[in-house]
Parts: structure tokens; C-alpha cells; sequence
């Protein structure tokens, strides 16, 4: 017998080490080659580790939420070959194959890594629910119905529905009514009733915070700890707008539906030019801040997986039927766990929206190294004053998070005036 120890490979440039997501093997466990290991996540992607041999797994190193540095072992296999065998080292166990130094033994497979592309596509191995406590049960009340208690259909179903023993209703008549039960409802403090609705205790439950959320935290953790956040809000009329999209959606044939941001992309991407500093990125390491002449917009996109930014690229040569089938097709490759990883990446300025649950205003955290993000909230219909007349008018907040080292309360108040001017007058979206 040998033991083949599987050492973690180079998973990508400048990864020194990579978080233990899922284990899809558990020591004692036969494992197949190309079967599942393990899954790893680095700081862009998840990637899977397949076992490049067969046989009897009889060390992990460690548990889900460990990191584990790139050309430590990750597991230890037990095989039916002679002598003990090593995986390459970590700068060439992909792209090679080594002898063994025993002799007669066989060569030492490659190690199988697939690539993921996101964390949300990391399968939920079966054993996963061993490494969480199971939830608890909610309490019960059981509802022991005595057959000889005169009751309606209505009536039992109620009192089964609150948790009530019929036999310990008292009645004046021959039969239990709803007045009864209102009455049992109201005298019958301490006696085992559990309203609907009220709350009842759970088993503490710990969670261990590891993947994409640990990756969420750390993020939302620098960003808070390093930038210096100022919001700027600002209401906007988006009556004339959204009649505007209401007919485009009319006559829109086999196009899209448009929501309502691809329209605030276009702005967005119409009044960057006089303001560079919001499309930018601060190195502050280096102290460089780079304004960039092409807009890629990161999309805040929430997921099973938790919350993930794909981004479109040039956002500016997009009209809004491209901008609705690209924001469409991210988000379901984001929801699916089939976004690319260049797709999760690189974007210049970040979009976040709750949609209909938006709320009157949002203080949203900066994608670092981003220096801005922008929050639209929900549409509302108010009472507006046009002159000496009041009209009904559709309205909604915008809100922008930005980086008070790299941009100025005056710069960000301007920038949200511009998207204001065109927002309110939307045929300027239109217009050279």
C-alpha cells in the first residue's frame, strides 16, 4: 500500500492560499479519480479539486472555513501502489508530471483542479450538513380532540389551528362555538395556549461565517475601516420617464422588457465625462487614483450565494435594449453560479438597487477600490405643486455613497444635479 499525499496547487496568479468551502469526502472514505475532493475559494473564484487517484482518504487538512496555503497537503490517500507518493510542487503540479523516486513505483498523477467560476456555483455536498448544527424543531402543541365534544367542522379547525384541546373549552350550550374560543383565548393565560404568532424560543444556532459570506464580510470590514464614506441624497421626479418607458415596453416587439435601470445607466454614463472622479478607482497603497474613460459598471446582485458584483463592460457604447439583455444575462449567470471571473471583476463604479423594496433613502458601502457607488430607491406617488396646481407625480430618491479622500461633497452634489437634469427630462437621454 502507498500513500499519495495531494498537495494544493498553484489555483492562480499571486494566490498564496485558498479557503476550504465544501468537503465532498470525509476520512475513511474510498474516493474514486476525478471524484470530488474538495472545494477551494481564492480571493476571485471558486475553484474544485478533483483526486488524481483512487483509493482509501485517510488525512484532510482541515475543516470548511480553514485556509489552507498553496503547496500544503490537502488530503493524504491511501492507494494500492508501493511506496508513498507525493503530488508535485505547487508551482508545476498542473502543467507536469513527475516519476516517483521509488523505484517501480507509478508515475505520480497530476492533480485535477476545475474551475468554478464563481463561489455560488459550488455544489452543496451531502456531508455538508455535518459540519452545521441541524436547526432545531419548532415546539408543538399537541391537540388531543375529544369526539364526544360537539363541535362544527369551522370550530375544530380553528381550535386546531391555535393549538386549543376542544376539551377544555366550556360552553353554555351543546355545542362549542367561536364566541367560546374567543373567550378560552382570553382566560386561558398560563394554560399552554400559543397564540398565532407569538414567539416562540429557538435553540441557539451557530454559523460559521466561511465562502462567500466571509468573503462579503472582509470586504464590507476594509471598506468601512479604510474609506471615509459621505452620502448625498437627492429626490427626483420620474413621472415623464417612466410614461417614456411605458411606451417603449408597448413597442417593443421582440426586444426586452426595460426596467428602470438601463435609463439611469445611460445617464450615468452620459455625465461621467464632466465628472471623472466618480468613475474612478483610488490605489491607496500607492497613492494613484485612476480615472477611467470607459464605464464598467458593477451590478450589486443578490444571490443564494450571497451578494455578487458582475459588471458590464462599457457600459457607455450600450444603448438601453443592449443595457436590458446585459444586465438580464449577469444576473442569471450570478444566480446560477455561471458567471465568468473576469465577469465578476474589474468594474469602475458600482450600481446597487433593492428594486421594489428600496426604501426612501440608502447609504450604500463603496466596492472598494471603487470611490463611488449609486443607490436608486423605490418609486412612490406623491402630491407635487406644478406652479399653483398639484399634480400627481411619481418620485424617487437617489442616493450616492463616495470616497471622501478622493471626491468632494461639491463634486458628488453636482454629478447627482446632472443625472437629475436628465432623469427628469428623459429625452435628453436621446439627444447628441
Amino acid at each position: 500500500m502507498a500513500r499519495y499525499s495531494f498537495r494544493l496547487p498553484d489555483i492562480g496568479e499571486g494566490i498564496a492560499e485558498a479557503e476550504i468551502v465544501a468537503w465532498h469526502v470525509k476520512v475513511g472514505e474510498r474516493v474514486e479519480e476525478d471524484a470530488q475532493l474538495a472545494d477551494m475559494m481564492t480571493d476571485k473564484a471558486t475553484v474544485e479539486m478533483e483526486s488524481p487517484v483512487s483509493g482509501i482518504v485517510v488525512e484532510l487538512a482541515g475543516e470548511v472555513g480553514d485556509l489552507i496555503a498553496i503547496g500544503s497537503t490537502l488530503a493524504v490517500i491511501e492507494t494500492d501502489a508501493e511506496g508513498d507518493v507525493e503530488a508535485p510542487p505547487a508551482d508545476t503540479a498542473v502543467e507536469a508530471q513527475i516519476e516517483a523516486e521509488t523505484p517501480g513505483a507509478d508515475p505520480v498523477p497530476e492533480p485535477k483542479v476545475t474551475e468554478l467560476t464563481s463561489a455560488a456555483e459550488a455544489p452543496k455536498p451531502a456531508e455538508e450538513s455535518s459540519q452545521r448544527p441541524a436547526a432545531p424543531a419548532a415546539p408543538t402543541v399537541a391537540v388531543h380532540h375529544d369526539a364526544k365534544v360537539l363541535a362544527s367542522p369551522a370550530v375544530r379547525a380553528r381550535a386546531k389551528d391555535l393549538g386549543i384541546d376542544l376539551g377544555q373549552v366550556q360552553c353554555d350550550g351543546d355545542r362549542i362555538r367561536h364566541a367560546d374560543l374567543d373567550a378560552f383565548l382570553r382566560y386561558s393565560s398560563g394554560q399552554g395556549y400559543h397564540s398565532p404568532g407569538a414567539g416562540r424560543a429557538r435553540a441557539d444556532e451557530p454559523i460559521k461565517v466561511i465562502g462567500m459570506r466571509r468573503k462579503i464580510a472582509e470586504n464590507m470590514a476594509a471598506s468601512k475601516r479604510a474609506i471615509p464614506h459621505f452620502t448625498y441624497v437627492e429626490e427626483m421626479d420620474v413621472t415623464a420617464l417612466e410614461d417614456m418607458r411605458a411606451d417603449l415596453n408597448a413597442n417593443r416587439g421582440l426586444r426586452p422588457k426595460l426596467t428602470m435601470l438601463p435609463f439611469l445607466i445611460v445617464a450615468i454614463c452620459r455625465t461621467i465625462p464632466q465628472f471623472p472622479m466618480i468613475n474612478a478607482r483610488y490605489d491607496d497603497e500607492a497613492g494613484v487614483v485612476t480615472r477611467y474613460g470607459s464605464v464598467h459598471l458593477g451590478m450589486a446582485t443578490q444571490t443564494d450565494a450571497g451578494l455578487m458584483v458582475p459588471v458590464i463592460r462599457d457600459a457607455q457604447d450600450k444603448n438601453v435594449w443592449q443595457l436590458a439583455s446585459e444586465i438580464s444575462r449577469l444576473a442569471e449567470a450570478a444566480r446560477t453560479g455561471k458567471a465568468k471571473v473576469d465577469e465578476l471583476s474589474g468594474s469602475t463604479l458600482t450600481i446597487t438597487s433593492l428594486g421594489p423594496l428600496g426604501g426612501i433613502a440608502t447609504t450604500p458601502v463603496i466596492n472598494r477600490p471603487e470611490v463611488a457607488i449609486i443607490g436608486p430607491n423605490k418609486i412612490v406617488e406623491r402630491p407635487v405643486f406644478d406652479g399653483d396646481d398639484i399634480r400627481r407625480a411619481k418620485l424617487m430618491n437617489l442616493s450616492i455613497s463616495c470616497d471622501h479622500r478622493v471626491v468632494d461633497g461639491w463634486d458628488a452634489a453636482s454629478y447627482v444635479q446632472a443625472l437629475k437634469k436628465l432623469i427628469e427630462t428623459p429625452v435628453l437621454l436621446f439627444a447628441d
